[in-house]
């Protein structure tokens, strides 16, 4: 006992070194939670980045599919055109 009435404004001794503790505690989780935050905010940057790239992704494979597409009417338009001057010689 430190003969001090509870409630008393008066630190005992061993309570400043636990003050001290704890506020280095709160200042490594305050530079921790700094850190995270830096960190989620790149991840977004990243997400919203890869999220462009994949939009563009799709829409290129869109366009080469349609082109594939034509590019396959037209050889088989060919094929039929060549069969049919194969067939009247």
């Amino acid at each position: 006992m430190t003969g001090l009435p509870s409630g008393s404004i008066f630190a005992p001794m061993s309570d400043t070194g636990l003050n001290q503790d704890f506020e280095m505690e709160l200042k490594r989780l305050e530079g921790r939670l700094d850190e995270l935050v830096l960190i989620c905010g790149q991840l977004k940057e990243e997400n919203r980045s890869l999220k462009q790239k994949q939009d563009a992704l799709i829409s290129e494979r869109a366009n080469l599919l349609q082109k594939n597409e034509q590019v396959r009417a037209r050889v088989e338009a060919m094929i039929g055109r060549l069969r049919a001057m194969e067939q009247s010689s």
